[in-house]
């Protein structure tokens, strides 16, 4: 089967934004590959190795391909693709000087080309992820995440997710109990659990990430303790107040720690919702955040009543620890 392969090279600080448009516009598979040159210092602190070779991607850009069947007309979806692109310094992000490419790809080549790039990476001092088609032999107290994630998903080592790991890795005592809202391929959800978490509940709005993310907690032994359901936030929150008997044993609000790896757009949306579903004392890990963003998500945070904790940054990306004072609803 022929694929349209639609490549867009737009400034690496709009990435999650041009991500989401594709997805929006209908793409089967979104990957991105960012520039790398001999003057840009890769993190190597935890002994990373990188098999990626240097690429001539422009500097501060990121190559983006998405994948359409077929049947898709290109031409009037890449220039609603253009209109878009346009219209993000609107929203406070900039794709630059961007340019749009139809091409095409037979769907072997689409899906197995790009797996030669996605080697196992440390993202924390414990956790590590590797791919399933991978062989490594973890270091003494590393914790191994297996992970396919499909091509609509990211890899766990882009920063917003790194973000996530290391929060989640100094917040995780043992025993907690999880929401990770937006879970795509269900890796902070896994990490959670290698972390020594006793149950999380996996949600998502695509149908997609749901297939993507149980497969994942499959092959990481998890199916008994990550319960991934299609739903957000304000859903299970609904279905906690109803007088309906609850599906299931696993997590139910109120929750020890909610963690979410969005748009900091989606995340001001929901911040009271996140406040009701925590336990007075919980833990609110919030990422996906540009730094130009950084500001308004903070107050943002503390306008609903949180306490924030601490501020994590990576490159361009920021998260946030924030916690639900213990005196509420007491």
């Amino acid at each position: 089967m022929q694929w349209h392969e639609l490549t867009v090279l737009a400034a690496e600080s709009s990435e999650e934004m041009v991500t989401h448009y594709l997805t929006e516009l209908g793409a089967g598979g979104v990957s991105v590959e960012e520039a790398w040159s001999a003057d840009k210092p890769r993190d190597m602190k935890y002994g990373e190795v990188y098999d990626t070779p240097l690429n001539d991607i422009r500097p501060g850009y990121s190559l983006f391909k998405a994948y359409f069947s077929e049947d898709m007309d290109m031409e009037p979806l890449a220039a609603e693709l253009k209109t878009l692109l346009e219209g993000l310094p609107e929203f406070g992000y900039d794709a630059g000087e961007f340019t749009i490419h139809i091409g095409s790809v037979h769907e072997d080549d689409w899906a197995n080309a790009w797996k030669q790039y996605f080697k196992p990476a440390a993202v924390t001092e414990r956790l590590v992820i590797k791919p399933t088609w991978e062989t490594y032999t973890p270091k003494e107290n590393e914790l191994v995440i297996e992970l396919d994630p499909g091509m609509a998903f990211g890899t766990g080592t882009h920063p917003t997710t790194a973000l996530c790991l290391k929060a989640l890795d100094r917040a995780i005592q043992g025993g907690e109990r999880i929401i990770d809202v937006g879970t795509g391929s269900g890796v902070l959800a896994i990490g959670a659990m290698k972390l020594g978490a006793a149950k999380v509940l996996a949600l998502d709005l695509d149908p997609v990430a749901i297939k993507c993310a149980k497969e994942n907690v499959d092959q990481n032994g998890y199916a008994q303790d990550i319960e991934v359901r299609l739903s957000d936030l304000l859903g299970v929150l609904n279905e906690s107040q109803s007088e309906a008997p609850r599906m299931t044993d696993g997590v139910q609000p109120p929750a020890d720690l909610v963690v979410a790896n969005i748009l900091a757009e989606i995340i001001l949306l929901f911040i009271g919702d996140v406040m009701d579903v925590l336990k007075p004392g919980g833990l609110y890990i919030a990422s996906g955040i540009f730094k130009n963003k950084e500001m308004i998500v903070e107050a943002g945070l503390l306008a609903a009543g949180f306490e924030i904790i601490e501020v994590l940054r990576q490159e361009d990306w920021v998260a946030f620890v924030a916690g639900k004072p213990k005196g509420e609803d007491e």
